[in-house]
This record gives C-alpha cells, structure tokens and sequence, in this order.
C-alpha cells in the first residue's frame, strides 16, 4: 500500500474543501505550533508531506490535525523527537514489543520512587499536619524521634511505639483543619484569597497536598465564575453524579440552573460514563441547546470535555467557564491540554486525577464565596 506522501494529486483552488486545511489552519487548529515548526517536521519525515493545490498550497486534513497533535503532546512530555518519531511511525512487531516493555519498566520505576516519597510525605504529614492540641505531645514524639536518630539499631518496633502515642491524641478532640493546611500547604502567598480557598477545599476534598500543583486555572477563570454565577447562569455537568455532588442550594439562591448531558441515573463511574457518551447521541442535542455563558463542569466522561474542545473551536459554543477534573490515564489528559491551549476561561487537574467529587467542589467553593463576599476583588490583581 502506498504511502500518504507518494500519491499526490494537484487540486485547483476551487476544489480546496471545508475538508483541507491550510498550513496556518492547521496550526490554528492544533495550537502551541507554529508553520515553520510543520515544515521542519516534514523535513524529518516526523508529519507525511501533503498534496498541494495548484496555487502551490499545502492541503492538510483531518487525520494531519491528529498526528500534529500526538507530536505536541509526545513533546510536551519531554520526549525527543528521536523518541518521538520511534512511537508514532509503524514499528515491526518485535520492536514495537522492546519499546513497550522498555517504557514499562522506566512507568514502574517511576511509580516505585512516587511511593517512597509519598511515605516520606505522610510520615512529614504526620507530624507537621498535627494541630496546635497536639503541640504538647508532639514535642515529646519529636524528641522521641530525635532519639531513635542517635542511637545505634533503633528498631522498628521502638519508632511504632512513638507514632502510637502521637496517633492516641486523636480520639481527644476533633481535627482542627484548617491548623494542618496552615502548616501543610505550599507558599500561596501570591494566590488571591478566593484561589487559597479554592485550592484548600479541593485538598480536603481528598486529603492530598499534592494536589495543588496540578491545579491549573486559566486566565480570567474566578472573574468568569463570579460574574457569570451572579448573573443566575446555566450550570452543565457531563453526568448526575456530578450533579449531585453541587450545592444547589446556593445555585438557587444565584438563580442558577442545572442542565445534565447524559442523564442516565444509573451511572457509576467514568466507564459507564465513556461507554453512555458513545452509545447513546441525546447528549449532542443538549450540548447544543446550552446558551451562551454557561459554565461546564466535568468531572467524568474526558469524551465529553474532547466533545466540548471541539464544539468551541468550531464556533458551536460559547462557555463562560469550563472546569474539566475527568478521570483517565490516556484521553483524560490529552483533553485537559486540548482544553488549556482554547482562549477561554478554565480551570482543570493536570494528568490522569480528578473525579466529580472534585470537579464539584471546585464549583462549590466558587458559588460560597461570591454569596460570602460578594464584593471581593482580590482575584483581580493576580495574573
């Protein structure tokens, strides 16, 4: 079979369709890359040389939209285009086999140093984190610890025995949360006073720190949310499991009103999410029936916020807000990247985590804190 590159045929102008791009639609369309960086990639064979029009214009389609965009997100990740080149282009089977294997083993290595460090984390957790009820006790731990340091063969057993005469503390009193954060969280000095809340909810929300260098808000984000909900807005979430996590008692006191894509009540999770978003189209009518200003929440189906990315590039839609925290290890992520290179206000969870659980929280604290302090501006002196 020949190759796209040795079959090409001369278009006239006229016979240029909606289905050729360009090269600057093309990179229009793919974002974060500029011609001059196509035409390199086709001197390294890394994009398939198109056909061109009589005018001498190169066509590109669909499926070079869909190879730019591989290319830009292997970059993003780090990879070289050496390395970038071995995982799009077809390999033998064997070496395809060797290359899958190899980044196997360097996922697994990376995951066995995230979990040393994660029990690094909640061992500093567990004594930073305590809160000032505990100081009295803690001193006597972190003495105790400071022992352990010293002596020679500190056993296991001896380091357990101090942990369990820290942990005894919490049945004393209830946990003062918002001391931990205080002591846990990184330096927000430069985030606006709404920011620190949003952020500090959606670490309570699932008890991780770590959390927070993954949100990302896009510019204009919190102006958006505050404006449009003030202004009684539509809410559109991907699934009922999102909304239910919403409180709609302050979205009713705002005049908000919830509008859900795929309205099946038995969802349980993103797969089902996934699975109802391609089997079941009721959801395209919906989207197209949102109004301008509205604010998306997404927290399950990445289908979904692919499908939304698409609509607004399009010209189809005109969200005032998409906040986008889908679970998934390949489709999730390259979602959340298509989302954060749009001209449009977003705030999103950088990888595979998320969830409606967060995704809702993070609209929660929004619509407290306008209803709280209404006439709050410190968002606005932050970039």
């Amino acid at each position: 079979m020949s190759s796209y590159s040795e079959n090409i045929h001369l278009w006239s102008d006229r016979e240029m369709s909606a289905e050729h791009l360009t090269i600057k639609e093309l990179t229009d369309a793919v974002g974060g890359v500029t011609p001059r960086m196509v035409r390199h990639y086709h001197a390294l064979g890394l994009m398939p040389v198109p056909p061109r029009s009589q005018g001498n214009y190169r066509l590109y389609t669909e499926r070079d939209v869909l190879r730019l965009r591989k290319i830009v997100a292997l970059k993003e990740k780090g990879f070289a285009l050496a390395h970038v080149q071995q995982l799009l282009d077809p390999l033998q089977e064997e070496v395809a086999d060797a290359l899958g294997a190899q980044l196997q083993r360097q996922y697994r290595s990376v995951l066995a140093q995230i979990a040393r460090l994660r029990q690094t984390a909640t061992a500093l957790e567990g004594v930073l984190g305590r809160d000032r009820q505990c100081q009295a006790l803690q001193a006597e731990v972190l003495a105790g610890l400071k022992a352990l340091e010293v002596e020679t063969g500190a056993s296991w057993d001896g380091l357990q025995a101090l942990w369990d005469g820290l942990d005894g503390a919490v049945a004393e009193h209830p946990e003062e949360f918002a001391e931990s954060l205080e002591m846990l969280l990184p330096d927000l000095s430069g985030r606006s006073e709404i920011e620190v809340d949003l952020l500090s909810k959606l670490v309570l929300a699932c008890g991780d720190v770590g959390l927070v260098p993954l949100v990302r808000l896009g510019a204009g984000a919190i102006a958006a949310a505050r404006e449009r909900l003030a202004a009684g807005c539509e809410v559109v979430v991907d699934v009922p499991l999102v909304s239910a996590a919403l409180d709609h008692t302050r979205l009713a006191h705002l005049g908000c009103t919830v509008r859900t894509l795929i309205d099946d009540p038995h969802l349980a999770g993103v797969a089902e999410a996934e699975h109802a978003f391609w089997n079941n189209r009721e959801w395209e009518k919906r989207l197209a029936e949102v109004a301008p200003g509205s604010v998306f929440v997404i927290g399950y189906a990445p289908s979904v916020l692919v499908a939304l990315c698409k609509a607004f590039e399009q010209g189809r839609l005109h969200p005032a807000l998409v906040i986008a925290m889908p679970v998934g290890f390949s489709h999730s992520p390259a979602a959340k990247r298509r989302l954060m290179r749009l001209a449009l206000p977003w705030i999103t969870l950088e990888g595979t985590s998320g969830g409606g659980l967060l995704a809702a929280v993070a609209l929660n604290a929004l619509t407290e804190s306008l209803i709280e302090k209404p006439d709050c501006h410190c968002y606005l002196g932050n970039g």
